[in-house]
């Protein structure tokens, strides 16, 4: 049965201590994940117009007047901003002669919110972002903070549907997806087929979209891996230019996110290429052509889908408390490697993604060497177990545990 009661987002309070005092929220995150609730949630008596609605999208072009009029002297929510790039400047004077109380404007396109922010509306705004469901907000448990997420105490574990680590990363985290216990199959082809038709077009001139298609799969086989623009625009169809400028939609859309190499070295034989990552692990399942968690088991990519998902968790941590992370990782061509490097408590903290529920010596190999070559104390190691596993230095965390 449909789960009726909804998720609490770890950034309401948040959202809602920023409105009052900035008056100008801009709330962006991918499709439907869950910022119109978690807007309408931090401003319940807002008034609210959606420019998803063609008619509205229309006003605001044709009269942008009589939207703000429709929102004088109120708190507003206007959804999906983006869609409406010639409203921008107006807001600029609705803001700054105070028409109106605290107002939230959403968009699932960074590009263009950014873009917009940036002309007209720079400095008089809060900037948060919203992914999909944490850990934490999926089993409906408090969510760690990252000021204290290397303190011990009790570990959060998975419970009920969430213990079986590969359940969890073929369903991914969409909310609507858990809230109306839709199929995943069903799920992500109409994401995706939405996310194609409505969000690509206005973003860049593609051209064949069933082209388009065809590069974000063949993105998604690469996921965890560093970028190739040359042999991923080669694989596809397309010169190494539109490759880029592809995964700079895919990008502006949170689809995807280039996760950069630290940037000290402690050798000069570095490796200096972006790494591809997925911000939902369904998605990118689906994209993969996964069709069950059974699937999923014996898969060969099954190790950089769980690296993902530690990376997605990761971002979640700190977005969701309105932080933004600073995040890397880190390889030299010698073969040393660490999957994330993450700045904070004053330190580098080396972060291991390790899918198996079996851990061994050597699987702390990277975080030793890291740790022995920059004279950090100790890092993390994110499992696929249930329960907490600490060796030596390291910190042991379940995949679980990690929001």
């Amino acid at each position: 049965m449909p789960n009726i009661q909804p998720f609490q987002r770890t950034l309401t309070q948040q959202l809602a201590t920023l409105a009052q005092s900035w008056r100008l929220v801009f709330l962006t995150g991918p499709r439907q994940s869950g910022k119109t609730t978690l807007a309408r949630m931090a401003l319940p008596d807002a008034e609210y117009l959606t420019f998803e609605n063609p008619a509205t999208r229309e006003l605001a072009t044709a009269d942008p007047r009589a939207i703000l009029a429709q929102i004088q002297g109120k708190s507003a929510i206007l959804d999906e901003v983006q869609h409406a790039p010639h409203l921008f400047s107006w807001l600029q004077q609705h803001i700054d002669e105070r028409r109106g109380g605290p107002m939230i404007l959403t968009g699932s396109q960074n590009f263009r919110m950014s873009e917009r922010i940036g002309q007209t509306l720079a400095g008089r705004g809060a900037i948060l972002e919203l992914l999909p469901l944490s850990m934490a907000e999926l089993v409906r448990r408090p969510a760690r903070h990252p000021d204290t997420w290397l303190d011990g105490g009790q570990p959060f574990l998975p419970k009920g549907d969430a213990e079986s680590v590969d359940t969890v990363l073929f369903r991914g985290f969409y909310p609507r997806l858990h809230a109306d216990d839709l199929a995943p199959s069903d799920f992500y082809a109409s994401y995706v087929q939405t996310y194609v038709e409505r969000d690509v077009r206005t973003l860049v001139d593609v051209g064949d979209l069933d082209a388009f298609t065809r590069f974000l799969m063949l993105a998604a086989g690469r996921a965890g891996q560093l970028v190739n623009l040359s042999s991923l625009g080669s694989e596809a169809g397309v010169s190494h230019k539109t490759a880029d400028r592809w995964l700079a939609v895919l990008r502006a859309s949170y689809v995807i996110e280039l996760l950069q190499p630290w940037h000290e070295s402690f050798s000069k034989r570095v490796v200096k290429a972006p790494k591809l990552m997925f911000l939902d692990t369904g998605l990118l399942c689906w994209l993969l052509r996964i069709r069950g968690a059974d699937d999923l088991r014996s898969h060969p990519l099954r190790g950089s889908i769980f690296e993902n998902f530690v990376y997605s968790e990761l971002r979640k941590l700190h977005l969701h408390h309105g932080v933004r992370p600073d995040l890397w990782f880190w390889r030299d061509s010698a073969g040393h490697e660490v999957d994330f490097v993450v700045a904070a408590h004053g330190r580098r903290i080396p972060i291991e993604a390790k899918s198996g529920m079996t851990v061994t010596p050597g699987t702390f190999a990277g975080l030793d060497w890291w740790c022995k070559t920059s004279g950090e104390p100790g890092g993390v190691l994110v499992h696929g177990a249930s329960e907490a596993t600490p060796f030596r230095a390291h910190l042991g965390r379940s995949w679980g545990d990690i929001t």
